[in-house]
Order: C-alpha cells, then sequence, then structure tokens
C-alpha cells in the first residue's frame, strides 16, 4: 500500500504540471488557458450533455477517458492542431513523445491501474467506441467553444476554416450535431463582426 500511494502522489506531482501548461486558446479574461483547465470542461461537457445522448453510455469511463486523454502532456507538452496542420510531421513527434509518455505512466502506475489508463488512452486515441467518439467530438467541440470566448484578435486566419470542419467529430449523434451547430454558429457571428466574409471561407473549404 506504501509503495502504490507513493506511485499515485508522483503521478499527481507530474499532473500539476498541466496547471501552468499552455494551450493556444485565449480565455475571456485575456490569457492563455492551461491543458488542466481544457480537460476541466470538456469533463462538464460530458456529464451536461451525457442525458441527450442517443446511446447510454459508461459514464465513468467516458469521464475517465476525457481526464486522461491529455495526461501525457505533462510530460510530452502540448503541441496545437495548428501547428500539425502547418507541419504535418510535427505529428509524428507528437505520437512518438505521447507514446513514451503513456508507456512511462503505465509502468509507474504497474501495481495499481497503470494498465486501465494506457488502455483508456488508446481507446480515446482510436475513436471505434461510442465512448471514445464522445470524447473526441468533445474534445473538438471545446476547442472552439474556447475560440468563442476569446477576443476575436487572438484568433488566425486558418481558424476561420477551422470553425466550419467539426462536422466528422459528431455526425455520429444528433445531440452532438446540434452542440456543434450552436457553437459553430456563435463562431461565425463573432466572425462577422470581426469583418470576415464567412461564405467566401465556405467557399474556400469546399473547393
Amino acid at each position: 500500500m506504501e509503495r502504490q500511494i507513493a506511485s499515485i502522489l508522483k503521478v499527481l506531482t507530474l499532473a500539476e504540471r498541466l496547471k501552468f501548461e499552455l494551450r493556444h486558446s485565449y480565455t475571456s479574461s485575456g490569457r492563455q488557458e492551461s491543458v488542466a483547465e481544457h480537460t476541466w470542461r470538456m469533463s462538464l461537457m460530458a456529464v451536461l450533455i451525457e442525458p441527450l445522448l442517443k446511446q447510454n453510455v459508461d459514464t465513468a469511463r467516458l469521464l475517465k477517458m476525457i481526464i486522461l486523454h491529455d495526461l501525457v502532456e505533462a510530460e510530452a507538452k502540448d503541441i496545437s492542431a495548428l501547428d500539425v496542420l502547418r507541419n504535418p510531421e510535427i505529428k509524428i513527434q507528437k505520437v512518438e513523445n505521447e507514446k513514451k509518455a503513456i508507456e512511462n505512466l503505465r509502468l509507474l502506475l504497474k501495481e495499481t491501474n497503470g494498465q486501465e489508463i494506457y488502455d483508456l488512452f488508446y481507446e480515446f486515441e482510436n475513436k471505434e467506441t461510442y465512448e471514445a467518439k464522445v470524447a473526441n467530438a468533445l474534445d473538438k467541440l471545446e476547442v472552439q467553444l474556447q475560440h468563442n470566448h476569446a477576443d476575436f484578435s487572438t484568433w488566425e486566419e486558418i481558424e476561420y476554416d477551422m470553425c466550419y470542419m467539426m462536422d466528422k467529430h459528431v455526425v455520429f449523434d444528433e445531440s452532438l450535431f446540434e452542440l456543434k451547430k450552436q457553437i459553430e454558429d456563435d463562431a461565425e457571428h463573432k466572425m462577422k463582426r470581426g469583418g470576415v466574409d464567412t461564405d467566401l471561407v465556405r467557399q474556400r473549404i469546399a473547393q
């Protein structure tokens, strides 16, 4: 028991880094958000949307997946989707860094639930189960929701396009699709207020 608790405390110490590991997104107060804040609101989104999902979900498993999915970034660091879009080769290094990080977590917690954490991480990554699809959808939607809250001056032009690229992540569930639609509508209104021709953005994506 003493050894297992010590291992848990080591992981909690590692996880504390997520409170100051910053993401690309900004808050409405004008500062960059942390990974921990992103994960927290994803968890809240899951709790709030769960009664409306078309299938019953294992809520405990869904929340575990959400809470754990970015834990690897305490060691591997956060790499934004924008960086990957600009340079796809970065994704190779990202995957390798996260692989090492999740292996380290499995080893560190081998006497408790290290294997479960490892399995949940890859369940999220593979997007095959219903819970994993929900978790991945909420991951993408929370990002856009946070962009909507941020000052428009923090947006990059490539993010105009990304507002309209969420359908594939939510098409499997009508409640998630409606959540996406309202978040997308808010993003569109924000862009229009910022002087962006959203019709041209839509045309560019359709090409």
